[in-house]
């Protein structure tokens, strides 16, 4: 299985306490999938709202592709995706009724397919993400030191 990582949520990371991830395809037209290998995927903003039973992703900047006709699509359209209806039943209730959110972390190919790594997330205040911050500064620091001792 060849799985090549198109685009990373990294802003989740850092706004979100990542509780479970699942794995989601997604319906595209030809020229986003073309897009997508091309690697023109932005997710800075993206997330992923239920209506009707479904699960859709928003904000995705997918660029138009170049090559393309006029007809191409449109680069944030709203994308739906797509995941077992027990799948879909568990995290939108989850979302309605205990304060989740649910935040796409990673966009990938796998197997010429693609495919979104969709989070249940709760947001970090404040003091948490000084917190994380924090942690991976004392991390760094550490590493640094351990170079050092080894020369």
């Amino acid at each position: 299985m060849a799985i090549k990582t198109v685009a990373t949520n990294r802003k989740a990371y850092h706004h979100y306490h990542i509780q479970e991830s699942v794995e989601a395809g997604i319906t595209l037209t030809g020229t986003e999938i073309k897009s997508i290998r091309a690697g023109r995927v932005n997710f800075g903003d993206a997330y992923i709202r239920p209506e009707g039973g479904e699960l859709w992703l928003l904000n995705a900047h997918i660029a138009r592709y170049e090559a393309g006709s006029y007809l191409s699509h449109e680069p944030t359209r709203p994308r739906k995706l797509l995941l077992h209806r027990k799948q879909i039943n568990s995290l939108t209730s989850k979302v309605v009724e205990k304060g989740f959110t649910l935040v796409p972390l990673k966009l990938y190919i796998k197997d010429s397919i693609a495919k979104v790594e969709v989070a249940l997330a709760k947001g970090k205040k404040l003091y948490d993400k000084r917190e994380s911050i924090a942690r991976r500064e004392t991390e760094r620091e550490m590493g640094r030191a351990m170079k050092r001792q080894r020369r």
